[in-house]
C-alpha cells in the first residue's frame, strides 16, 4: 500500500505517517511535508523522484503529472487501466492525504493583499483530491486531521479501508473542494478591481455583497418534520459557526429539537444575549412574550413570567446567566419546551431529571468584541423568495442614551430612560408591528405582528390586563414611527408616560404636538427595527 502525503496544515501528520509506516505503508510526499517526515526519521520518497520532474515555479507545479494522477485514477478492476499503468511505469497510490493552502484564513486577515489571496489558491491539491475522490472504490482520500483515527483503526483491524469509509471520505473531499472553490469565488467576485493600483501591496476594496453567493452550511441533523407535519426539514450550521451562536449549543437532555423549537430558541437566545445584566427571555411563536432583567436568574425569570403566563405555557426560555437551584425550581413548575443557559448547576440538572421531555441546552456566551463574530451574531441575513434570495446585513444596531433625541417639552426621568433602552432592545426582537410596554426592567405588555400599529398597541394592553399588570407610568417602544397621533393616544390612554419611536414620519410634528398635549415625554431613536 502506498500513501501520498502533501499537507499545508501539518497538525497530527507526523504521528499519522509514523502509524502508516508501522503498518508497512510506503510514504510519498512533497516539499515541506517530505522534509518534515524525513527529519523525523521516516523513510519517504519525494514525488519529484517518481515523476522524474522537479518541483518548479515556486512549488506551483509538482503533482500535476500523469505519474501521480495515473496512480490515483486507475481503476484496479479494469485490465486495460492496469496494463496502461504497467506500460508507462506508473504505480498505484492507495491513500491520499491532502489539505489545501489556507485561502479562507488568508483572506480573513485584515489587510490581505490581492497577491497573497491569489498565491493561496491551491491548484495541485484540489486536482489530486478530485482524482482520488472520483476513484473512491480504490483510493482513500483524507482532507482533514480528524479523519486520521478512523482510517488507522480500519487499517489496523482489517488491513484495508471499507467501501463505506472510502465513500464517506470521498464525499467529505468533494464537500471540502466545494467549500474551497466557493470561498475563492466569494472573495474574487467581491473585489473592486483597480488596475491603476495593482501591485504586490495592493489591498483591494471589497463589495459587502459579492457578485455570486456561495453559502456553505453543514448539516447538524435531519428533523422529524418542518414547520408543519407535512413538511420535511433539516438543521444546518455555518461552516465556521460564531462562538456563542445557537448552532454551537449542546443539548443535555430531552426530546429531539423540532424545526419550530430551533426557530424559537434562536429568537430567545439572540434576545437574551443582548443584555449585559442577568436576563430571562420567554418566547412563543418567535415573539418574546416575557422579558426581564434582575439581580439573578431567578428574579429575571419571575418578572418575565408575570408578563404573560398564558403564552409562557409551552414556551422557550433563555437565560444569559447560569441556572441555579432557585431558578430551576421556579421554571420546573411550568410546561417548557426548551430551556437554554450558559450552564446549569448540579442541583438544577437534578431538578430537571424527572422532566425527561424538557430539552436542556447549554450555549456559551460570546466573548464580545468589535465584530459581529465576536458577539456571536450573523453579519448577513437571508430570506428565500421565489427563485431568488434576499441578503441584508443583520439588524445588530445597539441604541445608547446618547442616540436618544428628546422631542417633547416633558423630559424623561433617568429611570424612564433606562426602561426605554430596555424596551427598545426588546422591541427589536418582536415581529412588526411591535409595541412593547415596560417598567422597572420588565415587559408589562407586548403587542406583535399586527398589520396595524393601533392593533398591536391594543393587544399589548389586553395582554397586560389579562396578566393583571398595570400599565400606569410605563414606557413604550414602537419599532417604527407613529404615522398618526392615534397610536400615541392609545398607549397614553393605557398608562404610558414616556414613548420611544424612530421618528421620520411626515406627520412627526403632529405626533409631537399630541405628546405635548397629553403631557408625556417622547424620544426619537433615529432608527427603526422592522422584523418580518
Amino acid at each position: 500500500m502506498k500513501a501520498l502525503i502533501s499537507v499545508s496544515d501539518k497538525t497530527g501528520i507526523v504521528e499519522f505517517a509514523q502509524a502508516l509506516h508501522a503498518l508497512g505503508v510506503q510514504l510519498l510526499s512533497t516539499g515541506g511535508t517530505a522534509k518534515l517526515l524525513a527529519d523525523k526519521g521516516l523513510p519517504v520518497t519525494e514525488v519529484a523522484e517518481v515523476t522524474k520532474f522537479p518541483e518548479m515555479l515556486d512549488g506551483r507545479v509538482k503533482t500535476l503529472h500523469p505519474m501521480v494522477h495515473g496512480g490515483l485514477l486507475a481503476r484496479r478492476e479494469l485490465p486495460e487501466h492496469m496494463a496502461a499503468l504497467k506500460e508507462h511505469g506508473i504505480e498505484t497510490i492507495d491513500l491520499l492525504v491532502v489539505n489545501l493552502y489556507p485561502f479562507e484564513a488568508t483572506v480573513a486577515k485584515a489587510g490581505c493583499t490581492l497577491a497573497d489571496a491569489i498565491e493561496n489558491i491551491d491548484i495541485g491539491g484540489p486536482a489530486m483530491v478530485r482524482s482520488a475522490a472520483k476513484n473512491w472504490k480504490d483510493v482513500g482520500v483524507l482532507t482533514a486531521a480528524d479523519q486520521y483515527d478512523a482510517v488507522l483503526a480500519e487499517l489496523k483491524s482489517a488491513g484495508k479501508l471499507s467501501n463505506k469509509l472510502r465513500f464517506e471520505l470521498s464525499v467529505a473531499a468533494f464537500n471540502r473542494i466545494s467549500q474551497y472553490d466557493g470561498a475563492i469565488s466569494d472573495y474574487l467576485s467581491s473585489v473592486k478591481f483597480e488596475d491603476e493600483k495593482l501591485s504586490e501591496e495592493y489591498v483591494p476594496e471589497r463589495n459587502l455583497f459579492s457578485a455570486q453567493a456561495n453559502s456553505q452550511f453543514v448539516k447538524i441533523q435531519d428533523l422529524r418534520y418542518g414547520e408543519n407535519s407535512h413538511q420535511q426539514a433539516a438543521w444546518y450550521r455555518d461552516l465556521y459557526p460564531a462562538p456563542g451562536s445557537l448552532a454551537t449549543g449542546v443539548q443535555l437532555q430531552g426530546k429531539e429539537l423540532s424545526y419550530n423549537n430551533i426557530a424559537d430558541a434562536d429568537a430567545a437566545w439572540e434576545c437574551v444575549k443582548s443584555f449585559e445584566v442577568p436576563a430571562c427571555v420567554i418566547v412563543k411563536h418567535a415573539n418574546p412574550c416575557g422579558v426581564a432583567v434582575g439581580a439573578n436568574a431567578f428574579e429575571a425569570y419571575s418578572k418575565a413570567f408575570q408578563t404573560d403566563p398564558t403564552s409562557a405555557f409551552g414556551g422557550i426560555i433563555a437565560f444569559n446567566r447560569p441556572v441555579d437551584k432557585a431558578a430551576a425550581e421556579a421554571v420546573s413548575k411550568q410546561f417548557v419546551e426548551v430551556l437554554m443557559a450558559p450552564e446549569f448547576s448540579a442541583e438544577a440538572l437534578e431538578i430537571f431529571k424527572s422532566k425527561v421531555n424538557v430539552r436542556l441546552m447549554t450555549i456559551a456566551l460570546p466573548a464580545g468584541g468589535a465584530t459581529d463574530w465576536d458577539n456571536g451574531r450573523n453579519a448577513i441575513e437571508s430570506k428565500r423568495i421565489g427563485s431568488g434570495l434576499l441578503l441584508q446585513t443583520s439588524d445588530n444596531h445597539e441604541l445608547t442614551l446618547a442616540d436618544l433625541k428628546v422631542v417633547t417639552v416633558k423630559q424623561p426621568t433617568q429611570e424612564e430612560l433606562q426602561d426605554l433602552l430596555f424596551a427598545w432592545n426588546v422591541a427589536k426582537f418582536v415581529k412588526s408591528n411591535a409595541i412593547v410596554f415596560c417598567k422597572n426592567g420588565m415587559t408589562m405588555g407586548v403587542g406583535a405582528g399586527q398589520m396595524s400599529r393601533l392593533d398591536s398597541a391594543r393587544i399589548a394592553s389586553i395582554k397586560a390586563e389579562a396578566a393583571k399588570l398595570s400599565l400606569q407610568n410605563t414606557v413604550v417602544a414602537s419599532d417604527a414611527f407613529f404615522p398618526f397621533r392615534d397610536g400615541l393616544d392609545v398607549v397614553v390612554d393605557a398608562g404610558a408616560t414616556c414613548v420611544a419611536q424612530p421618528g421620520g414620519s411626515m406627520r412627526d410634528q403632529e405626533v409631537i404636538d399630541a405628546a405635548n398635549e397629553r403631557g408625556v415625554a417622547m424620544v426619537f431613536t433615529g432608527v427603526r427595527h422592522f422584523r418580518h
